[in-house]
């Protein structure tokens, strides 16, 4: 089955649906990847703060599918910032994914006390020499997008941040949309909270006869999220990529995100860093 695809603002296409690699470790990372592209995706999220790069480079190259129907996503390590450690930063990854071009490239973390615009300027640099099709951001609430619009010329195509029903983040999500600016939702089952046993999300499932785990992607896919659930499990990762023969109803969207208690998996983009 095939993942619906959004169109960014600069035209580029992006598998709305991918999976993501976060502290998988370096040397499952080849076997996990490789089991997620036969399984059916063709969009992988990773980061050089993750450390397995190479690992994603070297499912890529084993799976025999063509480099350009595969769409590969890296982050910027927090400790990387300003023009020069970008530049140098960015050859690096694509070194590690054996790869000669990115489809999106995101600072991970906007890192308050660097200065971030000077890095999205060398992103912007990145994207005009051709090797990475889309740039975008991680983490970035509404002061730092807005401080980027004021003070450079490029919109971030993707701004990926943590979304799921218990942290539905309205408000940033109607600003990048606003702005053009897709979101993409990274731990989206929120795991740690326990977020696939809560009642509401288990009695859609079992209405549906799904999983808990696909009815919370399916709702990121309705809300328009780009989503990049994790998982190590073969089983687990094609059950989460089963998720385009079935819909919710109005009702299952809205009961799923009358969730929402403002609780976070990870940081606070506005004190970390």
């Amino acid at each position: 089955m095939t993942a619906p695809t959004i169109t960014l603002n600069d035209g580029v296409q992006i598998p709305q649906l991918g999976l993501g690699v976060w502290q998988v470790p370096p040397e499952e990372t080849a076997s996990v990847v490789l089991t997620a592209l036969q399984a059916g995706y063709r969009h992988i999220d990773t980061a050089a703060g993750y450390g397995n790069e190479a690992g994603v480079g070297d499912a890529l190259h084993a799976s025999g599918i063509a480099r350009e129907d595969v769409f590969i996503t890296t982050k910027l390590a927090n400790g990387e910032h300003g023009r020069d450690k970008t530049l140098a930063a960015f050859d690096a990854s694509l070194a590690k994914l054996s790869v000669d071009y990115l489809d999106l490239y995101l600072i991970h973390w906007p890192q308050q006390a660097d200065d971030y615009v000077e890095t999205w300027r060398a992103f912007e640099e990145i994207k005009a020499s051709g090797r990475v099709r889309s740039i975008g951001v991680s983490n970035f609430q509404k002061t730092h997008l807005r401080k980027l619009l004021d003070e450079t010329g490029t919109v971030p195509s993707v701004n990926q941040v943590e979304v799921h029903p218990y942290l539905v983040q309205e408000d940033l999500r109607a600003f990048n949309a606003e702005h053009g600016i897709a979101t993409e939702a990274w731990s989206p089952l929120a795991q740690k909270l326990n977020l696939i046993e809560d009642p509401v999300v288990t009695g859609i499932a079992a209405d549906l006869g799904r999983t808990p785990a696909q009815v919370v992607i399916r709702w990121h896919l309705q809300q328009g999220n780009i989503v990049i659930p994790k998982s190590v499990t073969p089983e687990r990762i094609r059950s989460n990529h089963d998720v385009t023969g079935f819909e919710l109803t109005a009702e299952q969207v809205a009961a799923l995100s009358g969730l929402d208690r403002a609780e976070r998996t990870g940081p606070d983009p506005d004190v970390f860093g």
